[in-house]
């Protein structure tokens, strides 16, 4: 059994198509078929069901699959120990973030590279599910995102600052001057909201069921940036953290007056394993940074 063979695998199975992993593995079908095929025999199992011209995987290669991606990530830290041994500032870090925090990431980004250039960084944006799911697959080396501590002893949950649930509206309208609104005031108002596949619907949904409130919903969507383009126009309102104005300087974002509307931003990483020296540094930069504002 080789790491190449697990890797092959993994992109097999999180695709189910050999065809498209192939491809993104820069090998022929062929190749990757009789890696799989070695791997298999190796193991004395058959880690997929072939159907046709479809594959799925076999209760066997379920198990498989997760002990693949624990070994493949092993071999990378066991690299990068060595790397950070050497105190090689070099190497890659991938961030995920929700849009909330977009804006903090990518001003940390930027002096992050200023003062790094040999390290590279990939950003993946997406919701709080989304971003879990790739941290469970050790897709992503952390994430930025409204996500509150937990008990999972697989997840390192730290805090970073505190952001309220605000009405976004554009700056022409007569209330973007008020200090703070009550939700009986916004169930005047046509709102576009979040999808429930964001957390901060959800947060909002348990807010307005502590408070007995319905709002005014028209349209839900589940992108944030599209959300706030309709917001723009001048026809729509709708309701986020006060930290999701990136880009949108023409909106404002006014405070509810309301209990509990608060939500703590965090940096949340994989537990249990080894975290590698330039992702230290991005988290200390990013506390440096919140420390001097």
């Amino acid at each position: 059994m080789e790491l190449r063979q697990l890797k092959y695998f993994v992109r097999a199975a999180e695709l189910l198509n050999f065809t498209h992993a192939a491809d993104e593995l820069f090998i022929t079908q062929s190749t990757l078929s009789h890696q799989i095929k070695e791997l298999e025999t190796s193991l004395n199992v058959f880690l997929f069901d072939r159907i046709g011209r479809r594959v799925k995987l076999t209760e066997s290669g379920e198990i498989m699959l997760e002990y693949a991606r624990k070994t493949i990530r092993q071999a990378e830290e066991g690299k990068q120990v060595l790397m950070d041994l050497n105190n090689l500032k070099t190497g890659k870090i991938i961030i995920g973030s929700t849009y909330g925090l977009v804006n903090l990431l990518l001003q940390s980004v930027t002096e992050f590279n200023e003062e790094f250039p040999d390290i590279q960084i990939q950003i993946v944006l997406g919701s709080t599910a989304d971003l879990m799911q790739k941290m469970r697959s050790y897709e992503i080396d952390c994430m930025l995102s409204f996500m509150p501590s937990t008990e999972d002893s697989q997840l390192d949950v730290m805090p970073l600052f505190s952001a309220n649930l605000s009405l976004i509206l554009h700056k022409s309208h007569s209330w973007s001057k008020l200090k703070k609104i009550t939700f009986q005031k916004i169930t005047e108002l046509p709102l576009v909201l979040p999808s429930q596949s964001y957390s901060v619907r959800n947060f909002l949904d348990e807010t307005l069921l502590k408070n007995n409130v319905k709002l005014n919903a028209k349209i839900e969507i589940n992108d944030i940036h599209s959300l706030l383009e309709l917001v723009n126009t001048r026809k729509w309102f709708t309701i986020l953290m006060d930290t999701s104005l990136f880009h949108f300087s023409e909106l404002i974002a006014v405070p509810i007056d309301s209990k509990n509307i608060t939500r703590e931003a965090t940096i949340t990483f994989p537990s249990g394993i080894y975290r590698k020296a330039s992702l230290v540094l991005f988290h200390n930069l990013i506390k440096k940074k919140l420390i001097q504002e």
